[in-house]
């Protein structure tokens, strides 16, 4: 195979195999905002899925069953969020810092607990697997391009992500749950007169952010790598949280930012393979660069939900 072609191929599947986690995570944070919640603990939900999936799928050797866990880990942190936020009406911004100290503190705590004082798990042995070496066997697809092999023989989480924005995407818009989340997220007094329960609205979106965060996570830890470390997550969440606003608060527009940041870790992979002579740490500042030029970028042309932020108390109107 020509070596540019490989190296194309490389850069796309490094793109995809990277980009996983974040569109997760961001389309967590598409929904919660949606509805009017501001969840910046993505970051503490994304990073204690990372710990549970990967001790999960140690413990039990299931991928899968790390994943749900992982998923329902992040989803706990999105209740303790909602509760705080909906039911207390505490400060959005501050109750995200705090779980994204929550998340990431219990992780550690109960990683040193269960792997003797470590702060990172043991090697996850059963990794998530390739669709398409189940369906074709190891090697066997596209046997004369190893340009396709290296482009699409990506792991279960890859298509589960794209799956999951047409998913996320047809439920916020065609669909009536959609609607009132939507609708919480721009008036929800005009909402909470037309029946729907605010409340009710937003603990949903607020945990299956969690959920999302949570799915996130065990992407990096049981696909991307095969285990759990303190310094594993380092700022995706919020690097999520930059691609879901340039994404302008949609499913597909976060999907495509996913993809120019996991782009931007593709290169600094690819670049860091090839021995180019810039130091590792100037080439691992590639995607957080990325992040704040596009978000300085963007300032004052997008348009966030109505409501967002705001708190609503149903007493009061």
């Amino acid at each position: 195979m020509d070596p540019i072609i490989q190296d194309i191929g490389f850069i796309i599947g490094t793109t995809l195999m990277y980009s996983t986690p974040l569109i997760f995570t961001a389309l967590g944070g598409v929904i919660t905002e949606r509805s009017g919640i501001v969840n910046i603990g993505l970051e503490g939900m994304m990073f204690f899925g990372a710990f549970v999936g990967a001790a999960v799928a140690y413990f039990a050797n299931d991928p899968w069953l790390g994943l749900l866990c992982a998923a329902l880990g992040g989803a706990m942190w999105g209740l303790v969020h909602a509760v705080a936020c909906v039911t207390f009406s505490a400060e959005q911004i501050v109750s995200g810092i705090a779980i994204n100290f929550l998340g990431a503190g219990s992780a550690l705590f109960i990683s040193r607990m269960l792997f003797d004082g470590a702060t990172q798990t043991l090697t996850v042995t059963k990794k998530v697997p390739r669709p398409l070496d189940f369906l074709f066997g190891e090697g066997k697809m596209f046997p004369s391009s190893g340009f396709m092999d290296l482009v699409f023989n990506r792991f279960a989480t890859v298509y589960l992500a794209f799956i999951l924005v047409f998913v996320v995407w047809f439920v916020l818009y065609k669909t009536k749950i959609g609607m009132r989340v939507r609708a919480v997220g721009e008036n929800p007094e005009a909402a909470n007169t037309l029946g729907i329960s605010v409340t009710k609205v937003r603990y949903g979106a607020v945990i299956m952010s969690g959920f999302f965060a949570g799915l996130g996570g065990a992407a990096m830890s049981i696909a991307v790598v095969s285990r759990f470390s303190h310094t594993l997550i380092s700022g995706h969440g919020f690097i999520a949280l930059a691609a879901m606003i340039f994404g302008k608060w949609t499913p597909q527009g976060a999907f495509l930012a996913c993809l120019l940041f996991g782009a931007a870790k593709g290169f600094e992979i690819f670049l860091g393979s090839k021995g180019v002579p810039v130091a590792s740490d100037i080439l691992a500042m590639l995607p957080y660069v990325l992040t704040i030029i596009i978000l300085v970028g963007i300032v004052g042309k997008t348009t966030a939900p109505a409501a967002i932020g705001k708190i609503f108390e149903k007493g009061d109107h």
